[in-house]
């Protein structure tokens, strides 16, 4: 499957939208699968539209991943303007399957870092103020977990 998602930035927060399944919750931007007969770029405006109801302008593609033959994700850095997000449907999974649960705008410390670890696979370092945020973190490791490691 092709996954197009849109990397929206406003000040230090990026748009996200939560979902829940099975009994778990996670954060993700907003995308999904690509339609046929679309561009990526096509794909991830208009999985915004449909998560977020907002439009928005590609303003370059972030980052483009290959799992497999069939298993790809294209990510965009999308501008939005002024508009407040509020949270959509995915017409994927109609009526009482409906997985999304919430669209906010978060902060890199509000993100859990299971969530936290696709932004940087879609290119979130190449944007906003991101960057020289984490260039202020420390030099400690850490890993969710590690004492199952040790």
């Amino acid at each position: 499957m092709t996954r197009v998602q849109a990397v929206v930035v406003r000040g230090e927060a990026v748009l996200m939208v939560e979902h829940r399944q099975a009994g778990q919750a996670y954060w993700c931007l907003p995308g999904g699968a690509l339609e046929p007969g679309e561009t990526p770029a096509e794909g991830a405006i208009r999985e915004l539209r449909e998560e977020c109801n907002v439009t928005g302008v590609v303003v370059r593609q972030t980052s483009y991943l290959c799992y497999g033959p069939e298993d790809e994700t294209y990510s965009f850095l999308v501008d939005i303007g002024n508009q407040h997000p509020a949270l959509g449907f995915d017409p994927e999974l109609p009526g009482d399957q409906a997985i999304l649960s919430d669209v906010r705008w978060l902060q890199l410390h509000e993100i859990p870092e299971r969530d936290r670890v696709f932004l940087w696979a879609a290119g979130l370092l190449g944007t906003g103020p991101f960057l020289a945020e984490i260039e202020t973190w420390g030099d400690d490791p850490s890993y969710p977990g590690a004492e199952k490691h040790t």
